[in-house]
């Protein structure tokens, strides 16, 4: 899970909350763009962690930047945790949120790297491989390293299986020098 503990607590109550009224999906929807918005806007960034601009201004903020695109509920809660004075670590609420959601729904994140894109029958494959070990959704993202040389790296959660050339020929080199 990303974030702080307590970011992590805020995410759980407006995940306890969300399901309660039964607008989950709404409010991750919310969420994710919440934390993307953080992410790429350095002045948001800095508007949130500044002791010098006070809370009514930071809510004014945000009302003109989310107030016609976020649920009500996701902007109540933007407001109070901004009163709170936590604005500095409302990104990381927003992805602990995210992490969060996912685990409620049993969503894996599974993450492939290879030396060049996947075929579609090499990436069926491996789905079905990891569907195996996994009876939930299973959220696939894949991104290119040319420095494996060949074969892929699988990571899902804190699990990671490597048959990537680099690896085993830092495992031959291992074994020579020794």
């Amino acid at each position: 899970m990303k974030g702080s503990k307590v970011a992590s607590r805020y995410a759980q109550s407006l995940l306890d909350l969300a399901v309660e009224r039964n607008v989950l999906d709404k409010i991750n929807g919310d969420m994710k763009s919440l934390a993307s918005v953080c992410r790429e806007s350095k002045d948001l960034q800095n508007l949130l962690k500044s002791p010098i601009v006070n809370s009514d201004m930071k809510i004014k903020a945000f009302n003109e930047i989310f107030g016609k695109s976020m649920d009500e509920m996701s902007l109540g809660f933007v407001k109070l945790i901004v009163k709170n004075k936590r604005g500095a670590i409302l990104s990381q609420i927003a992805e602990s949120f995210t992490s969060l959601y996912k685990e409620h729904n049993n969503i894996l994140e599974v993450t492939v790297v290879s030396a060049k894109a996947l075929e579609n029958t090499v990436k069926d494959k491996i789905l079905a491989r990891v569907q195996e070990n996994h009876s939930g959704t299973i959220e696939l993202t894949e991104e290119v390293d040319e420095a494996l040389i060949g074969g892929f790296v699988v990571k899902m959660g804190d699990k990671q299986i490597d048959s990537s050339i680099a690896r085993q020929l830092t495992n031959l080199n291992n074994i020579l020098l020794n």
